[in-house]
């Protein structure tokens, strides 16, 4: 996640999403080209216009070193499945596109994005479980290695189940400000600092004005 120096990683308005520098977007398509698959939110992909591809042919080269496919698996979250039937991501099938919903979104709204996406995942409950719909995305498709592109909910939601391995920030000589700007972890959160999920710093890199930061899960004892 690229995120101001006041935590923000998006306007209150939402309009602007892409604020870092160019080595920022090459780090960015640099961790796609190590991945099986993306995971990404709906509203972000809406928001964003994103396609979730490979960066191009560099990028491509890149993942064929590694082994891995031309483009990642493509995995959107609508827990109430309301991803838009026009998002761009639809006019691109260059991957497959699988879409995790829940009990929460409606039938009718459940068959619209059976016809849209490659795979529609229905978690149990209203709430999407996120360890079963990874556990299946692996048993299915053979994912080890997914990288989550945001937003701040879904975010949230990987922090909470303890899913999230490695945190990659680049801090960026930016403030957004405004009550209604997203930060980089939004929704239920931890009610309890003993609770929260905790990371050991691995990395630091500069680049111009741009700090790179690499983050590991620590482990709980």
């Amino acid at each position: 996640m690229a995120m101001t120096a006041d935590g923000k990683i998006a306007t209150s308005t939402h309009s602007v999403h892409t604020f870092g520098s160019p080595a920022d977007s090459a780090h960015f398509y640099r961790l796609r080209a190590t991945a099986d698959a993306i995971l990404c939110g709906a509203r972000t992909v809406e928001e964003t216009g994103a396609t979730l591809g490979n960066g191009g042919e560099r990028f491509l080269r890149a993942r064929r070193r590694r082994g891995l496919s031309d483009h990642p698996l493509r995995i959107v979250v609508s827990g109430a499945g309301t991803l838009a039937s026009d998002a761009g991501l639809w006019r691109h099938r260059f991957s497959p596109i699988v879409v995790l919903t829940s009990r929460r979104a409606p039938a009718r709204e459940i068959r619209r994005l059976e016809g849209l996406a490659d795979t529609v995942w229905i978690s149990p409950g209203r709430e999407l479980d996120f360890p079963a719909a990874l556990a299946w995305v692996r048993s299915q498709f053979g994912v080890t290695r997914l990288l989550c592109e945001g937003g701040a909910g879904v975010n949230d939601a990987l922090f909470r189940a303890r899913l999230v391995d490695e945190l990659h920030v680049t801090l960026c000589p930016l403030i957004f400000g405004g009550r209604t700007a997203p930060g980089l972890s939004e929704g239920i959160g931890f009610a309890r600092m003993d609770a929260a999920a905790g990371f050991r710093l691995r990395s630091v890199r500069r680049r111009g004005d741009e700090f790179f930061l690499v983050y590991q899960m620590a482990v709980i004892p």
